[in-house]
């Protein structure tokens, strides 16, 4: 007498589900590889605080 029947309404939304899930989780891991991959290059990493660097005006002089 237990409630094991599933309306076709639940199956669908548990696809959709797995779809978001999919995406979200593919999403995820570009932007770890895409992280990785800056921070292999060895490149110094800085903000951008929007005003004039020591480094900026060596190398335009």
């Amino acid at each position: 007498m237990g409630l094991s029947h599933e309306h076709e309404i639940h199956k669908r939304r548990m696809s959709r589900n797995l779809g978001v899930g999919v995406v979200l989780g593919a999403f995820v891991i570009l932007v770890f590889a895409l992280t990785v991959a800056k921070l292999n290059r060895g490149e110094p990493m800085q903000a951008t605080d929007h005003s004039l660097r020591i480094d900026q005006l060596e190398a335009s002089e």
